[in-house]
């Protein structure tokens, strides 16, 4: 820790209700060891998330997975692309393992359920702030639970994800700049390993896993 150091935080969530508790928490340095923020935004969706990194460039960012514009996976691939030593801390309700694992995969320094205790956040940060990765006991335990899933690959997770919004292999080869065969590859990868035999059992994955943006909060 660099002591004496103002850090900076962007806090996104769409319920402003959390977003003052959070705040409230950085504005405490007691409560995280000495370390000292200034919350320089508080955003209700994805795209103003987006903003805010780019404009304020800030050391923590607290980010809400399902918000409106942009989800939280999309807000943390921008943040690793624009601002790759910024501490990102997810927090979701999401108990599905593909969501919690597609987070970790994409560089969420920490992840937690909505349902935890502030004082549980309050003793990460100063862990996280100092290089290291917190996933909540919660969390964990699905991820152990899930261990031998196969996991998606980005690419993969795109085309599920076109492939619920209703779009062909053509247009989803359209969308995404590659050829419609590789297209369909990627989409018999996805039913391989989601154990689907149907564009239905798929979508119904797809929902259950939390791996479609804004399905769940």
């Amino acid at each position: 820790m660099t002591f004496g150091r103002e850090f900076k935080a962007v806090i996104a969530d769409d319920h402003s209700i959390i977003r003052g508790a959070l705040a409230q928490l950085l504005n405490n340095s007691d409560a995280l060891e000495g370390y000292n923020f200034t919350v320089c935004d508080q955003v209700c969706d994805g795209i103003r998330a987006i903003g805010a990194i780019r404009k304020h460039q800030p050391d923590l960012l607290l980010l809400d997975v399902t918000m409106p514009h942009a989800g939280g996976t999309e807000v943390l691939i921008e943040a690793r692309r624009w601002l790759p030593d910024c501490k990102v801390i997810v927090f979701t309700g999401v108990e599905a393992s593909g969501k919690i694992a597609e987070l970790v995969e994409v560089g969420a320094d920490g992840l937690f359920c909505k349902s935890d205790d502030l004082d549980e956040l309050a003793a990460a940060i100063p862990r996280i702030m100092e290089g290291g990765r917190v996933i909540c006991r919660r969390f964990t335990d699905v991820l152990e639970s899930a261990a031998d899933i196969e996991p998606l690959t980005s690419r993969e997770r795109q085309v599920l994800n076109l492939v619920v919004s209703g779009q062909t292999n053509r247009e989803i080869g359209e969308t995404l700049g590659i050829s419609i065969k590789t297209v369909d590859r990627h989409r018999t990868s996805v039913m391989r390993k989601a154990d689907a035999r149907s564009a239905a059992e798929l979508i119904a994955y797809a929902l259950r896993e939390g791996l479609v943006e804004g399905s769940s909060s």
